[in-house]
């Protein structure tokens, strides 16, 4: 199956735990949690060095609000972005946040996240 052809409802039923789950993985600092849900592709790119860089340089990523406002899903080939209105408990402000998701083994895995 293609994720593309869910319903919204369906895509954000998906990737609501799975954006709660990365911000609680990215506060606590927890690599094992942050990258348990990540294809292949994205796990070698985003190894525990480079995430473990993150948490400790960024106060940002350490400091991710529950306070989220989902704006919108875009399909691309066999992928969705899903695009947040992200917060933090720290600073002020908003960033945006995108989650990419899409099949790896029959199972729904994240092939990007970030937060700009």
């Amino acid at each position: 199956m293609n994720i593309t052809e869910k319903t919204d409802e369906e895509i954000l039923a998906i990737a609501r735990p799975l954006w709660r789950d990365l911000l609680e993985a990215s506060n606590s600092g927890s690599y094992g949690e942050f990258a348990k849900n990540f294809s292949a592709s994205m796990a070698r790119a985003v190894d525990q060095v480079v995430a473990g860089h993150q948490f400790a340089n960024s106060e940002l990523a350490r400091s991710l609000s529950a306070d989220v406002d989902t704006l919108g899903i875009i399909r691309r080939g066999e992928h969705v972005t899903v695009v947040y209105r992200q917060r933090s408990t720290k600073k002020p402000g908003e960033w945006l946040g995108r989650l990419v998701l899409g099949y790896e083994d029959g199972k729904v895995r994240i092939f990007g996240a970030s937060i700009f």
